[in-house]
């Protein structure tokens, strides 16, 4: 791999275990040291391999510099006078307490400590994504702002904002005990879920799909399984349920960057190894008596992942949706059982119950009339598809909608 590739992708993958080793390191009050240290970092590389080319062990080159630009620090800031000194004075340890630990198990558990500090409840949900995009996933200013449909000076001002708040709040990074667990966990989860949805209904002005966000979600899901700490049941649901929807990636955008409706997807394109995948975490979530509102949804995901069109599907479907709505109303999963009641009971019934909704801000709501119009009112069905085409935030929905009033 060239400089110019092998750089980039080891920040997306490096940046953020270095920055979560600093901060737990250093603490919050030093949230902006430690992202200095490791953004450094990496500018030593880019002008250090540009002249004398990739060391034999990147990633090993990258960590010794961040050590010794963290020492550094340390021993020229007055944190190293007012917290540091006085510890080591006299004391055989000295080199120990200087000592930044980039081993494989600090990383780990630095990540999984910083992501539930980042999901503290005193952060709001929109501060809790922008920091784990930030911190978690390496993700720079520029794609957080594309993410959130926002520019540069908002998100850096959100950050501020959050940092901030984590130092009033004096959170420290740290892993919570027993009786913490099961609450913060639920924030963590919600972070990690709304990361997925982010990149899997993507609003940027030029991807349907964001597949980074998407995997990045997977990626720290897995942390979670991993710790014996928090490997329960529904984070396993929620792992399932990401891959089963991750297994779609290929089908569910064509060639042209265009929305592909569930309908028209190809399911020789759907992933078969990553619905395997999802159906083993499926039933590793089958323990205990909690039935959460990811385990509904992986279910549902689950049988969307069945290729046959069978009205034992869209009952399954229909059944678990109602079950959802009780435990959890969300409009959007109201209007999604709308589609499974037309596969299951017919268009008219779901018509009725549609309109019942009244979403009209949102474009899935007037694509999925326009489709249950199609073929009964086809002049209704039309005026939908306008009205979603309109409502359409990216090029490519735009013209998944046109194609839709095309065929009409």
């Amino acid at each position: 791999m060239k400089n110019q590739e092998l750089i980039p992708h080891l920040f997306r993958t490096e940046y953020r275990k270095i920055v979560a080793v600093l901060c737990k390191r250093f603490g919050f009050d030093q949230i902006e040291t430690a992202e200095d240290i490791a953004s450094d970092t990496f500018l030593t590389a880019t002008q250090t391999w540009t002249y004398k080319g990739a060391p034999p062990n990147p990633t090993a080159w990258l960590y010794n510099v961040a050590k010794n630009k963290a020492k550094n620090y340390l021993v020229r800031n007055s944190t190293f006078e007012t917290k540091i000194a006085p510890q080591i004075a006299g004391s055989s340890e000295a080199d120990d307490l200087m000592e930044i630990d980039l081993s494989p198990q600090n990383i780990s558990d630095s990540q999984l400590q910083m992501m539930f500090a980042v999901c503290h409840p005193a952060l709001s949900p929109e501060a809790q994504i922008g920091l784990s995009l930030r911190i978690l996933c390496g993700f720079g200013i520029d794609e957080i702002a594309e993410a959130f449909l926002s520019n540069k000076e908002t998100i850096n001002k959100r950050l501020y904002r959050a940092k901030e708040k984590l130092r009033e709040e004096k959170i420290k990074i740290e892993f919570p005990g027993p009786s913490e667990i099961e609450e913060r966990l639920e924030n963590v989860l919600t972070t990690i879920y709304l990361l997925f949805s982010e990149g899997y209904y993507s609003v940027s002005q030029n991807q349907t799909l964001r597949q980074d966000l998407c995997l990045e979600a997977l990626r720290l899901c897995t942390m979670l399984i991993e710790n014996k700490s928090t490997c329960k049941p529904q984070v396993y649901a929620l792992l399932a349920l990401m891959c089963f929807h991750a297994s779609r990636f290929e089908a569910r955008v064509n060639k042209n960057g265009e929305l592909v409706l569930y309908d028209d997807q190809d399911p020789g394109l759907w992933n078969m190894e990553l619905i395997g995948k999802g159906a083993y975490y499926f039933k590793c979530a089958s323990v205990g008596t909690e039935l959460s509102k990811y385990h509904l949804q992986a279910g549902i995901a689950w049988w969307n992942t069945q290729k046959a069109d069978t009205r034992e599907k869209w009952e399954n479907i229909l059944q678990l949706y109602n079950r959802l709505l009780q435990l959890e109303y969300s409009p959007i999963a109201a209007l999604n059982r709308t589609y499974a009641l037309s596969k299951a009971n017919g268009k008219a019934e779901a018509i009725i119950e549609a309109e019942k909704l009244k979403l009209i801000d949102n474009q899935f709501y007037f694509a999925l009339l326009g489709e249950l119009y199609a073929g009964i009112d086809n002049e209704k069905a039309k005026q939908n598809f306008e009205e979603a085409f309109s409502l359409a935030k990216t090029q490519a929905d735009k013209q998944a909608m046109q194609n839709k009033i095309n065929k009409l």
